[in-house]
């Protein structure tokens, strides 16, 4: 398998050329670096007006392997062929290496870019992404991964050590400014041409400064501006001046330590690229970091696995515009008098602190009043305003808070808890908010817990993801007063007054819920509150050789048909036709080509097959190719009444021209859609002409807005690219 890394932007707050300078130290070997033997420079080329240089390098590594594993290799040094490319006026330098040793059976290929910062001149950017497919190694090819991999991180980290070694080691000496290249000549002040090539890969590190080449300035403005950015102002610092210039689809080292947290550099690369994916394939409604954070740490970083749930739990959050639920869903007023929980300050750590008197709670009483929905709902609000609470909490105390401590007092706990709806309607809360708010519990604590409470807990636990069990903590009787107990964790002026403290807790007390509240499940079911039927989507299943097709009939001409809809599984081709003709009545395919009857699955075929292409019906618009996880949304002008078909077709990979055969990549894509099924989930709309000005605002469905939670990383809430606009 194919390991990859992708740095984030590492930002130095040096001018280009003084990093230059620094960097210039480390050749053509480096004390700090006992693996870095040696680089002999094999080839060097430079433009005639000095503007561009070509630098190649040899370089010689000591890598630290097992000795046995040396021996079977045959070798004592790994060898790798690095290309600089550096270009003095725009002040780049972009980096292309490989490894020489074992070519044949270990292929690592990186690239790195040093520029200067977009929005200061003063300050350089790095960014790295590096690639490691180990095809064969005597056996030896997962020790060998590992190795390489425990190694490249250690050398990302310790190149940023490095050059700010030498920064300090230059002011020292008195260097605090290297003038920037002219095109007249280049300044005897700046390292000679041979030095400025960069280290080998595995010496490179993603936060070392932007060593970037000089462009026509004045040298006192280039100082004014170091000294300006040395000077420690307080906004320097600032979220504003960390981000500003980095592109929208980049992350900045720094925002990721003060926002996220302390990240290994494996990490950060695979933040980065699932972050990466997202906006290639969402259109730029992807979650922010935290989000995305989270559900890459309930997966142990795995990618694959990650994307997996999150892109399920961003189409759940879609379909039932979850993202509008705090300012749609008001509490009906039993839950306001008899739900014991609320938010209550925050514990040492500074996560916000959710209280919940389960003891004093009447869960049948809640839900013959109210339902199993309107209590999910209930506790969903809680989740997304926990989020919240976790946002204001990070920008209070200045450092990543991304999930909430819960207090849990069972006192009064009994078996009327044990009734089998309310057991039943909590393993359902529990089964959607893991798998839709992962690692947003950083502690619980269960205090006071009865005799009954294993009982309780044996029903609930298997449900309970076992990273998250490991957050519980359980004190029996008033064991939570001692040592090790609620003072370890919750100050001592906000522990509540029934748990023995001084502080006033807003938490109700609750009760039994009257019996003159219960309704009928017929009641409940008639009040429309169920969370899984609100939705303005459709859900369709599109087999090999049964695509589904809706239909819309337009009457007047110039009318917009827009649609919005979401590949959850398999790539899909998405088609518009017109036809003069009525089609059909919807006729659903039984068994189709792929043998499977699948009762209460939406596949509806239109299109009958004695029509032809041109004759009976006409394509509109091109076909569109949508890959798994896309968010596709757009629009076309009806030019004729009559009846256009929406199709969504299954994707037929393309075989390799040369040979007429699929290809490995393809083979192994279309593998991964079990029985040929694919799935779209869907919203169409139709403007009347007299509603459409011609505008892209008025080609967007008001329902189609997607995720509040993506205001942070994208300020884009236009139809993308992706869009289908009729010509």
């Amino acid at each position: 398998m194919v390991q990859k890394y992708q740095s984030p932007v590492r930002v130095y707050k040096h001018p280009f050329e003084l990093v230059m300078a620094a960097y210039e130290r480390r050749f053509p070997t480096c004390h700090l670096i006992p693996m870095f033997v040696n680089s002999d420079v094999v080839n060097e080329e430079t433009s005639e007006d000095g503007t561009t240089q070509r630098i190649e390098r040899r370089c010689a590594l000591d890598v630290d392997a097992p000795r046995l594993l040396k021996r079977i290799a045959g070798v004592d040094y790994v060898y790798f062929i690095q290309k600089n490319t550096l270009n003095r006026k725009e002040r780049t330098l972009h980096i292309e290496s490989h490894n020489e040793t074992f070519s044949n059976r270990v292929v690592v290929h990186e690239t790195c870019c040093y520029s200067v910062h977009p929005e200061n001149e003063g300050w350089t950017c790095f960014e790295q992404t590096a690639s490691l497919d180990i095809k064969s190694f005597f056996g030896f090819e997962s020790t060998v991964e590992k190795i390489a991999m425990k190694q490249y991180a250690s050398s990302i980290n310790k190149g940023k050590e490095i050059i700010e070694f030498y920064l300090r080691e230059l002011e020292s000496e008195g260097v605090s400014h290297v003038p920037r290249w002219t095109c007249s000549s280049v300044s005897p002040a700046l390292p000679a041409p041979s030095s400025l090539s960069a280290s080998p890969p595995e010496l490179q590190h993603p936060s070392a400064p932007a060593v970037s080449a000089s462009q026509p300035a004045d040298a006192k403005d280039g100082a004014s501006q170091e000294a300006k950015q040395d000077s420690g102002a307080p906004q320097a610092d600032s979220l504003v001046e960390i981000l500003a210039g980095t592109p929208e689809d980049k992350l900045d080292a720094d925002y990721i330590k003060r926002y996220l947290g302390d990240l290994t550099p494996l990490q950060e690369s695979c933040l980065i690229r699932l972050r990466k994916w997202l906006q290639e394939t969402h259109k730029g409604k992807i979650p922010k970091d935290e989000h995305i954070l989270r559900f890459l740490r309930a997966r142990d970083f795995n990618m694959d696995k990650a994307r997996e749930i999150l892109c399920q739990s961003l189409t759940w959050r879609k379909q039932h515009q979850v993202d509008y639920l705090l300012e749609t869903w008001s509490p009906p007023q039993v839950l306001q008098d008899y739900y014991t929980g609320g938010w209550h300050h925050h514990d040492r750590d500074g996560r916000p602190l959710y209280i919940l008197r389960l003891g004093h709670m009447d869960t049948k009483g809640l839900v013959r009043a109210l339902g199993e929905e309107s209590l999910l709902r209930h506790v969903l609000s809680i989740n997304e305003e926990g989020l919240r609470r976790c946002e204001e909490n990070t920008k209070v105390f200045g450092r990543p808070i991304s999930c909430w401590t819960c207090l849990v007092d069972l006192e009064g706990l009994n078996m009327r808890h044990l009734w089998r709806p309310g057991v039943k309607a909590l393993l359902r809360i529990i089964e959607v908010v893991e798998a839709n708010y992962p690692e947003t519990l950083g502690r619980l604590l269960i205090l006071r817990a009865p005799r009954v409470f294993p009982v309780l807990w044996t029903l609930v636990s298997p449900f309970i993801d076992e990273n998250t069990r490991k957050k519980f903590l359980i004190y029996a009787g008033n064991d939570y007063q001692g040592p090790g107990g609620l003072v370890d964790y919750i100050d001592k002026e906000i522990i509540p007054d029934f748990l023995g403290g001084e502080c006033m807790c807003e938490v109700p007390e609750g009760g039994l819920v009257p019996k003159s509240m219960y309704r009928t499940p017929e009641e409940l079911e008639n009040e429309d509150v169920r969370l899984w039927t609100e939705t303005i989507y459709q859900s369709a299943s599109i087999f090999k050789g049964a695509p589904h097709e809706l239909v819309i009939e337009i009457i007047d001409a110039a009318s917009v048909i827009t649609w919005d809809f979401d590949v959850c599984k398999g790539d899909i081709v998405f088609n518009i036709y017109h036809s003069k003709r009525a089609p059909q009545p919807p006729r659903k395919d039984p068994l189709g080509a792929h043998g499977i009857t699948s009762p209460g699955v939406n596949n509806v075929q239109l299109i009958d097959k004695s029509w032809i292409l041109g004759q009976d019906y006409s394509m509109v618009e091109s076909p569109l190719t949508c890959k798994e996880g896309e968010s596709v949304q757009g629009s076309h002008i009806t030019r004729w009444p009559g009846f256009y078909i929406l199709q969504w077709k299954f994707h037929n990979m393309p075989a390799c021209s040369a040979t007429n055969l699929p290809r490995v990549d393809d083979v192994l894509a279309t593998l991964q859609v079990s029985s040929h099924k694919c799935k779209v989930m869907f919203y169409t709309e139709v403007l009347g002409s007299e509603d459409f000005r011609g505008s892209m605002t008025s080609l967007e469905s008001s329902h189609s807005g997607f995720s509040q939670l993506s205001a942070a990383t994208t300020s884009s809430n236009h139809s993308q690219c992706s869009s289908m606009i009729s010509r």
